[in-house]
């Protein structure tokens, strides 16, 4: 197994995101790395959490990434926040990513969350993806 890919991947993920015009107009270019420090924005995506499991055969290293992005809002309903989640799934899902190390096999939609966080404060919107990488 190797986990040397995880970074060139992130940060593919971020950069497909942050240039896709659809995502930027609906977000606001509001689009992190990791959840603002400070006041957060009305409606923004963040990168969450990786899980990360050995693909490796017998033609080279290769992990199956499971991330989260997620879309989070303080609106009252979750409108907007699909919208946003849905141009998130549009621009990842069979992304052609160029990563610096390693190659991209795959990248599938695998499940979404939706839920309120705090009763009248916020709505989050979950989406896990899952990526196939070689590291050869």
């Amino acid at each position: 197994m190797s986990y040397a890919v995880s970074a060139a991947l992130q940060a593919a993920v971020y950069q497909a995101l942050a240039g896709n015009s659809e995502v930027a107009a609906l977000s606001g270019g509001d689009i992190f790395d990791a959840p603002p420090a400070g006041p957060e924005p009305a409606l923004y995506v963040t990168l969450g959490p990786e899980r990360v499991r050995d693909a490796s055969d017998q033609t080279g290293q290769g992990a199956t990434h499971d991330f989260t992005v997620s879309v989070i809002t303080e609106a009252a309903g979750f409108a907007e926040a699909k919208a946003l989640a849905a141009a998130v799934s549009d621009t990842l899902v069979d992304a052609p990513l160029v990563l610096n190390r390693g190659r991209l096999v795959a990248l599938r939609f695998a499940k979404a969350r939706a839920r309120r966080l705090r009763p009248g404060d916020q709505r989050r919107i979950d989406l896990t993806f899952r990526a196939r990488v070689d590291d050869s």
